[in-house]
Formats: C-alpha cells, sequence, structure tokens
C-alpha cells in the first residue's frame, strides 16, 4: 500500500511508470460538467497529475493552467500536451504553496486531490476559491468516506474525504449549481478501478466569499 504519509515520495514513485496512472482519458465527472465552463474560459487544474483533465479542457478550447508536485507527472503531462497538440501553461507547484490570489481564473477544476489532511483542508480551499474570479465556477469531485471500504482509490484515511455537510458549509454563500453524492463503478488506469463512494460539486462564485470552515 501507499504511504501517504510522504506525499511527495508516495506519487513520485506511482507515476514512475511508461503507461499512465489514471488513464488518458479525462475524469468522466469533468466530462459530463464541463459545460458548465463558458467557451474560451481560463481554467485552473489543481494537482492534475500526468495531464489528463486539462489537456482535455484544452482540447475543449480554453487556456488551461494546470500544476502538481510530482516532477513524474508533469514530465508525463507535458509529454501527453505535446502528443494532443495543445498547449497547457503547466507548472511544478502544489496546493499549499501556490500563488492563489496572483490570477483568478473563470473556472477551477480540482479531481480526487484527498491528499489534503483535515487540519490544513480549509485554509487550502480557501486559497483555491480565492483564485475563481465572481461568477467562476469551481468544479470538484472527490470520495466520500464510504470510499475506505471499497479500496478502489484514495487514501485509506475516512477524514480525508468529503461530506455533503462540510461542502454545504465551506461552500455556504456560492450559487451550488450541482452537489451530488452516490455510488457508482468507475475505471481510470489503474488506481481508480471499481465501485466507488462519490461526491460531486460544481459551485459559482456570486460574492467573492471564502469558505466558513468545518473539517
Amino acid at each position: 500500500m501507499a504511504d501517504f504519509e510522504k506525499p511527495l515520495e508516495t506519487w513520485n514513485a506511482r507515476f514512475a511508470r511508461d503507461d499512465y496512472l489514471f488513464g488518458e482519458e479525462p475524469n468522466a465527472f469533468l466530462r459530463k460538467q464541463a459545460h458548465w465552463i463558458k467557451p474560451g474560459s481560463s481554467v485552473l487544474c489543481v494537482a492534475d497529475g500526468e495531464g489528463r483533465n486539462g489537456v482535455w479542457l484544452a482540447e475543449q478550447g480554453h487556456q488551461v493552467t494546470s500544476f502538481d508536485f510530482a516532477p513524474n507527472a508533469l514530465a508525463k503531462a507535458r509529454r501527453l500536451a505535446e502528443r494532443r497538440s495543445v498547449s497547457v501553461d503547466q507548472q511544478l507547484g502544489d496546493t499549499y504553496s501556490w500563488p492563489w490570489a496572483a490570477r483568478q481564473y473563470d473556472a477551477l477544476v480540482a479531481v480526487f486531490i484527498q491528499f489534503l489532511p483535515p487540519h490544513r483542508r480549509d485554509d487550502a480551499f480557501a486559497g483555491m476559491m480565492s483564485a475563481i474570479k465572481p461568477g467562476g465556477v469551481f468544479l470538484l469531485e472527490g470520495y466520500r468516506p464510504e470510499q475506505v471500504d471499497y479500496r478502489t482509490g484514495g487514501p485509506p484515511k475516512r477524514e480525508h474525504m468529503y461530506t455533503r455537510e462540510w461542502l454545504e458549509l465551506s461552500f455556504s454563500g456560492w450559487d451550488i449549481l450541482v452537489l451530488d453524492d452516490y455510488d457508482a463503478e468507475i475505471h481510470e488506469g489503474h488506481a481508480h478501478d471499481g465501485m466507488s463512494a462519490l461526491i460531486d460539486l460544481v459551485a459559482k462564485k456570486t460574492h467573492g466569499l471564502t469558505p466558513s470552515g468545518g473539517t
């Protein structure tokens, strides 16, 4: 089992493979909900791994910036963008040190960023939310605590997962367009394969608010 107490070492090792750990196709939630992102938007993809989501968004005509903290992932993301003949501003970075306030985006995409421990989650989400322009959208897919029982992806820690109550609290003051918790089979490369406890959120920023807190 991967050591999620040492995230950089863990993820860099997991991405050190010839094929793509989560596959090369975009996340199904993103594909389904991308219509909320206006054409030609500036989009930030958080912890984009090997680039499957950022590259796909660029193929849809968006101006994409993405980052990940694992050098092995970044190298593969750049190769994927080159192979698909799209331009993505792919950078090495992490959610704790990313300069959120330096630039604002029309949309932010965060898919399965479950490595955030609860005691650092609120600050990280506050940063992400601050990076979205008023009227912009936050697209998030993650796991619910029940995911630990399925063992089909994510760290083996219930406290790292999301609940409907936490998301409703954190995005109070935003216009919640989608909030759906459900179980479904997902097949994303080798790492996400099988029945999964999912929760999806699409929220529109109305007044530039930041999270209310909670764990």
